[in-house]
């Protein structure tokens, strides 16, 4: 049966689905002994060669891993960084297998992140139209009042658009500082710390707890661990 190149890159552990169509447009897979760059070419796994980097792909080799990090501050998780900090893949060295970063965590952001070479799961989870709820435990400067929870049930404009609607709940008040809940269900670019921003309530600290229902736990900073065979369930259930 044909697919997509990229889904079949993906399923394969090369890359995750949208890294796959990038591979293809920069002419870096071959179909065939052909170099293809068109993203809606589709291939029989079980008749066409596929080549990554002149290496032979195949989903028969594959066995998927699936790896939960407490990634600390003062890591990237994109694979290179131009200027030279560490990187969450220093942390899983040891996981001889070639997995990847499920979305993103900021270089100051602390908490859960997900790491696998199961491309197709990689897709639906970092897609837009899935929706998977992100909790973060945030300390802000000040407080944020009532309006303000307001705003973030409703939504708040960063970036020229409006956010989903997100749900912040007061942990403790300080003085100066308090800690939050916060749940989003999107992906945005630094979108946590804009939306707080946009209530004028920056964002002193700040650790993702939980994706969905997986929860980060008493997961050491810096220490990763192998989801269990229910939670790789749940992950595809989502």
């Amino acid at each position: 049966m044909e697919e997509r190149l990229q889904k079949f890159l993906a399923e394969a552990g090369v890359a995750s689905r949208r890294k796959a169509e990038e591979l293809i447009a920069a002419g870096k897979i071959k179909v065939n002994g052909k170099v293809v760059t068109e993203l809606g070419t589709k291939v029989d796994p079980k008749k066409d060669e596929v080549l990554y980097l002149d290496k032979e792909v195949s989903k028969k080799e594959v066995d998927l891993v699936y790896i939960m990090l407490h990634k600390p501050e003062g890591y990237v998780t994109t694979a290179k960084e131009q200027f030279g900090r560490p990187g969450v893949m220093d942390l899983v060295s040891q996981i001889e297998a070639r997995i990847f970063p499920v979305g993103r965590l900021d270089y100051d952001t602390s908490g859960l992140l997900l790491l696998t070479n199961d491309g197709e799961l990689t897709y639906k989870l970092t897609h837009p139209k899935h929706d998977v709820d992100k909790t973060y435990i945030a300390k802000l400067y000040g407080t944020p009042d009532d309006m303000d929870l307001q705003k973030f049930r409703r939504g708040v404009f960063i970036d020229g658009r409006q956010t989903k609607p997100a749900k912040m709940q007061i942990l403790e008040r300080g003085e100066r500082q308090s800690t939050v809940e916060i749940v989003i269900h999107e992906g945005r670019n630094r979108q946590v710390r804009k939306m707080c921003e946009a209530i004028k309530h920056p964002v002193a600290q700040l650790k993702r707890v939980a994706t969905g229902e997986l929860k980060l736990g008493d997961l050491p900073k810096g220490k990763y661990r192998h989801l269990t065979p229910k939670e790789v369930k749940y992950l595809k259930s989502l």
